[in-house]
């Protein structure tokens, strides 16, 4: 009798669509194609082109959701996590030094702009006001 390997669940979470649990499974299973319907592209979110603009506001976004901001009021609320917050803030930082020259007006702005945002929502935070 051959051996059968263990598998191991991948749920994604994201689409919250009832077939988000997929089995993978070392066994000489085929793979079964994903039944794409208007119904499931719908549910999917709209694929945006990736720019150094919407990184920053990515990570920004991450860091604001750590420091107790509610982005979307249909998602729970991200537990307070100022230490990772900063983490990402100074990541930022980093990447405003070493970019320095080389981005465009508009980019410079977005980069700006958000870290001075994150700046003072952490400054009020960790000073308990």
């Amino acid at each position: 009798m051959a051996e059968q390997e263990e598998g191991f669940v991948v749920r994604d979470r994201r689409g919250g669509s009832s077939e988000a649990a997929a089995k993978v499974s070392g066994a000489s299973e085929s793979p079964k194609p994903a039944a794409t319907s208007e119904s499931d592209a719908a549910h999917q979110a709209p694929a945006f082109p990736v720019t150094f603009s919407s990184f920053v506001i990515s990570l920004g976004s991450s860091s604001l959701m750590l420091m107790g901001e509610k982005l979307d009021p249909q998602q729970q609320a991200v537990p307070v996590n100022l230490p990772q917050a900063k983490e990402i803030i100074d990541l930022l930082s980093v990447l405003e030094e070493k970019t320095k020259g080389n981005l465009t007006s508009e980019e410079q702005t977005v980069l700006r702009d958000m870290l001075y945002a994150l700046r003072m929502k952490y400054v009020s935070l960790s000073s308990g006001k």
